[in-house]
C-alpha cells in the first residue's frame, strides 16, 4: 500500500493552487479531493500533471438544496444526481482518477424504503456509465456521531447494496475514523469487508488527527488489509495537529512491517 493525501482536509491553511505542491513535497504520490468543482476539471488535471500527482478518489457533487451530503439515495432527485454524475465523469475523464464516491446523502426525512430503491435506480445509471469510462465507484458509511442524518453508517449497512449488484464496479469505501466512531473492533470490521473494500481511508479518533496506531488494535487492523488482498491507496483524510508533513511520523509502525510502500 502507498499512502495518498486527501487535500481537502491535510492542507486547509493554503490556497487551492498550493495544496498539490505541498503534498507532493511531503512525499505523496496520490492526493484525494472532496469536491473538485471549483474549477473547471482541465486545471485540476494541470495541477495533477504538474506536480506528478495521481487523483486517487473525489466525490460527486453535492446539492445544498437536497441536502448537503450528496443525493444517490434521495428520493425524487433522480435527475439532479445524474447531472452531478456526469460533472463528475467530467473531472474523472480530464484527471484519470478511476475511482469516485457516490455521496448517498442525508435521508432521515424519508421513507428507508423509498431511499433504497432510489439508490440502487440510481446505482444502476451510474455504473452502466462507470462500465463505458472504466470507473470504480464506492460507497463510504458516514458515523452517526458526525452525520446522524446519513443514509448508512456502519459497512455491513451498505454490503447489501453490494451484494445487490455484485458488480467489480461497485466497491466499499472504507474509513478507519469512521468504524471507530460506531465504536467497531476495527479487526473484526476489516474481516468482514474485506471482501467489498475498493478504497481505505484513516484517521484517529475520536478527535480527527493523525492516527494513534498504538490504541488497541488499530496497528493490527491496518496492517491487516494487504493480507485480506488490499494493495492500494491508504488516504489520509485528518486534520494535522500541527502540519501535514510533520505528522507523518504515525505511519512508521506500518513501514516497519512493510505494509506501506
Amino acid at each position: 500500500m502507498r499512502l495518498a493525501a486527501n487535500l481537502s482536509w491535510l492542507y486547509p491553511q493554503l490556497p487551492w493552487e498550493q495544496r498539490f505542491a505541498a503534498a507532493r513535497q511531503d512525499g505523496f504520490d496520490a492526493v484525494e479531493i472532496l469536491l473538485p468543482y471549483d474549477h473547471p476539471p482541465a486545471w485540476y488535471a494541470a495541477q495533477l500533471r504538474e506536480h506528478g500527482l495521481t487523483l486517487a478518489l473525489f466525490n460527486t457533487p453535492i446539492a445544498p438544496e437536497a441536502g448537503r451530503l450528496g443525493l444517490a439515495a434521495i428520493p425524487g432527485a433522480q435527475a439532479q444526481f445524474r447531472d452531478a454524475f456526469a460533472r463528475a465523469r467530467a473531472v474523472a475523464e480530464a484527471t484519470g482518477c478511476r475511482r469516485v464516491h457516490c455521496m448517498a446523502g442525508a435521508t432521515a426525512a424519508f421513507d428507508a424504503a423509498d431511499c433504497q430503491h432510489t439508490l440502487r435506480q440510481n446505482l444502476e445509471h451510474a455504473l452502466a456509465l462507470a462500465e463505458q469510462d472504466d470507473l470504480t465507484l464506492t460507497l463510504e458509511p458516514l458515523n452517526r456521531i458526525d452525520v446522524p442524518d446519513y443514509f448508512y453508517h456502519r459497512p455491513d449497512e451498505a454490503v447489501p447494496v453490494l451484494q445487490h449488484f455484485r458488480s467489480p464496479r461497485l466497491r466499499l469505501q472504507f474509513d478507519y475514523y469512521h468504524c471507530a466512531r460506531e465504536s467497531l473492533d476495527l479487526q473484526q470490521a476489516v474481516r468482514d469487508a474485506a471482501p467489498w473494500i475498493g478504497h481505505v481511508q484513516i484517521a484517529g479518533a475520536p478527535v480527527r488527527c493523525e492516527p494513534d496506531l498504538a490504541a488497541a488494535g488499530w496497528l493490527d487492523a491496518v496492517a491487516a488489509l494487504p493480507a485480506h488482498g488490499y494493495d492500494s491507496w491508504l488516504s489520509c483524510e485528518y486534520r494535522p495537529r500541527t502540519t501535514a508533513g510533520d505528522g507523518l511520523h504515525w505511519c512508521q509502525p506500518l513501514r516497519d512491517r512493510g505494509v506501506l510502500a
